[in-house]
């Protein structure tokens, strides 16, 4: 009979999915079951090197001042060895203002093209100008408007770039990890890729995922590719894509560690994800091919390990829809048919499990992954790393770890609803408090003009 045959073929493709679907799965565990890894500390350098920080913002007057003031004041590097640049990039505010109070190098680019309103355009921006200004720069760090980093930053990526890493990226933490219940369970989870994940590919000496925020990139590069070459929506990915593809590694320091404003309800959620789904479903469909194949070529497991993390932008589409929609119609199918039991199946020619088997399996799977996988990892994370996260004791993440199966459904969700975006670079509303009046702001340390001058009047050596 003809809905026999549905049944049994759509059992077959589901049996086929999960399978798919269960391997970057499968990596995620394998990366928590190595926690224990030790961490790779690079050599401690006495060279010192000279940095270009910068910083795309867009409409940032919230945050942007103290990100700057905070560099000055803080890192524990030679201050006249790093400089910081900010793009104020179509700004209708006061970043602009409030970056060069507080000592920055503002380049101040308003660009009338719709289509050019996203962040790679800004750096884009900066990296022309940069390189026109003939300063011979070491490597550079790029930071968002809302980072923070840590005392020793800058001290820890030029070790690593002294012991011969050419791009790397830093752990990413959250400012505003105890603000709220969904603060806690969302820093979860990103941290678990700089916590697990990313040490366990360093330590085996896999490319990490340098993903735009604390990432630190050899200026020899910048040079060689003429500025900045990915004008994507996630143009931090396409970078990594693109390096390994020439053959660069990605590095990961531990030690140096990025705090940036998380999203802290479900709308904040929607509209980071909006970027991040949309623009690495095209990513996939333009470079996954070219990975693969790099892979073999090259005998790198990193090619195909990116991408298979990268799929799971795609698996939250699946997730949201296939899975739900099978299930419901297998419960419905065999409860409507009265096959209950594995033997009801096979009499009636159907390959699986009972309706009985099958709520027990569903169930199961629910319980193992929502349940025990995800709060065991939220567990594991506060014990080890509870101070990087901001807290001073492991008892004000407790709460994260319990509603972290949540947020995971929160995150499937707004990924799937984001691969149908076209997001823009719109302000981001931020975590913070009022703030002065430009005008009461000290002068912190004075910008070297309010723009550079264009290549043509810059002689080059």
């Amino acid at each position: 009979m003809w809905h026999v045959e549905l049944y049994n073929v759509l059992t077959v493709i589901n049996n086929v999915i999960l399978i798919l679907i269960g391997i970057p799965f499968f990596m995620q565990f394998v990366f928590m079951l190595l926690f224990w890894l030790p961490k790779k500390k690079f050599k401690k350098s006495d060279k010192k090197h000279r940095i270009c920080v910068v910083i795309p913002a867009h409409n940032e007057a919230d945050v942007i001042y103290n990100t700057v003031r905070l560099l000055y004041e803080k890192q524990t590097y030679p201050k006249e060895l790093f400089d910081v640049y900010v793009v104020a990039h179509n700004c209708d505010d006061d970043t602009a203002v409030r970056a060069r109070k507080a000592g920055a190098t503002v380049l101040v680019c308003d660009d009338p093209d719709p289509s050019h309103h996203i962040v790679s355009y800004a750096l884009k921006h900066a990296y022309e100008h940069i390189l026109a200004t003939g300063i011979d720069y070491d490597f550079s760090i790029r930071l968002d408007a809302d980072n923070h980093v840590n005392d020793e930053f800058f001290e820890l990526m030029n070790d690593a770039f002294s012991s011969g890493a050419e791009i790397a990226r830093p752990y990413e933490s959250a400012l505003n990890m105890t603000q709220n219940q969904f603060t806690r369970a969302c820093g979860l989870y990103y941290i678990f890729d700089s916590r697990f994940s990313s040490r366990v590919r360093e330590r085996l000496h896999m490319d990490a995922h340098v993903n735009g925020p604390g990432s630190m990139t050899d200026m020899k590069i910048i040079r060689a590719i003429g500025g900045y070459d990915t004008t994507s929506i996630c143009e931090d990915t396409e970078f990594c894509f693109k390096r390994m593809l020439e053959g660069h590694r990605c590095h990961y320091v531990e030690d140096a560690v990025v705090y940036e404003d998380l999203p802290s309800s479900f709308r904040d959620t929607m509209n980071r994800n909006k970027r991040i789904a949309a623009g690495n479903a095209r990513l996939l469909g333009k470079y996954s091919l070219k990975m693969i194949w790099n892979s073999v070529r090259q005998l790198r497991f990193s090619f195909i390990e990116q991408i298979l993390t990268y799929m799971f932008n795609i698996i939250c589409l699946i997730l949201c829809t296939w899975i739900p929609a099978y299930y419901i119609y297998a419960v419905a199918y065999l409860g409507a048919n009265g096959m209950f039991t594995a033997a009801d199946m096979a009499a009636a020619g159907l390959t699986g499990a009972g309706l009985y088997q099958l709520l027990a399996i569903v169930g199961i799977c629910l319980g193992v992954l929502f349940l025990f996988a995800g709060i065991a990892q939220g567990l594991l994370l506060i014990l080890l790393d509870y101070k990087k996260m901001g807290a001073k004791r492991r008892r004000e993440l407790l709460s994260g770890a319990f509603l972290f199966p949540v947020f995971t459904v929160v995150y499937c969700v707004t990924m799937a609803i984001g691969l149908f975006c076209k997001p823009k670079w719109a302000k981001i509303r931020r975590n913070t408090g009022d703030l002065p009046p430009v005008e009461e702001l000290p002068e912190e340390r004075a910008g070297l003009a309010e723009e550079l001058p264009s290549k043509e009047e810059i002689p080059r050596e």
